[in-house]
């Protein structure tokens, strides 16, 4: 892999103030490419970009509530304005809401865990498809997590809401599997030190567990090379992804 692998190319991740979010455009930054960093907190993605900035890397933030009526359209708007093609979506920001047996599950803060990471995932999808096809070799990243696909007590909402993002982006994986250079990945980080693993386990030592960054390089990684669409990777301890079986 060269210093910078991915020179030339623009980015968009969501989440992007703080944790794996951050963590993944400053390694894509430092690869080279451009990024558009989006949270809802102005003050955490300032500080993410002045980051980039001090280590020779670009970025540009765009503070928005994806669950806000019309925002996802109108960044693709702006986009689109601005750049002429979109090469990386990092599909990143989620919610983990309230950890609860299923009969206890709150329908209101369900229906908010479904809106970020679920509806407003399939609409980044939607708004951000022809900037995609665009692109000579785009490449859309989902963050999952392995109670999406393993169900674990107490985990039902999350969870749900994880297998519901994993089916969308196979699907739509498959549909574009044949249309152009459009390709895939489904991303597990696996246990990683975040304000939202804290919430999930309060009592857990976060020195025990692997730093965002590494999420970051081995996203970068993943990038860099070719990989068939519909892909998954789990993050492991170690700096570089390796392929899920």
């Amino acid at each position: 892999m060269t210093a910078r692998p991915l020179e030339g190319r623009t980015a968009l991740v969501t989440g992007a103030s703080r944790g794996i979010g951050a963590a993944t455009a400053e390694a894509l930054a430092a690869a080279g490419a451009h990024v558009i960093l989006t949270a809802r907190t102005a003050g955490g993605l300032e500080e993410v970009e002045g980051r980039i900035h001090a280590a020779g890397g670009t970025a540009t933030i765009a503070p928005l509530d994806l669950t806000d009526g019309e925002s996802i359209s109108r960044l693709a708007t702006a986009i689109a304005g601005r750049w002429p093609k979109l090469d990386i979506l990092v599909l990143n920001a989620a919610t983990l809401g309230t950890l609860a047996p299923v009969p206890a599950i709150d329908g209101k803060e369900f229906a908010k865990v479904l809106a970020l990471n679920v509806v407003a995932q399939q609409a980044l999808i939607a708004a951000f498809d022809p900037l995609l096809k665009a692109a000579d070799a785009a490449r859309v990243i989902g963050i999952t997590s392995s109670v999406g696909g393993s169900p674990r007590a107490y985990w039902g909402a999350y969870g749900a809401s994880k297998a519901a993002l994993e089916t969308l982006l196979l699907a739509y994986a498959d549909e574009v599997a044949n249309l152009g250079d459009v390709r895939v990945a489904i991303v597990d980080p696996g246990a990683t030190a975040t304000k939202m693993r804290a919430r999930a386990f309060p009592g857990e030592d976060a020195a025990t567990l692997k730093p965002a960054s590494v999420v970051g390089n081995a996203i970068v990684e993943l990038l860099a090379r070719d990989f068939p669409t519909g892909h998954r990777v789990r993050v492991e301890s170690a700096p570089a992804a390796q392929a899920a079986e």
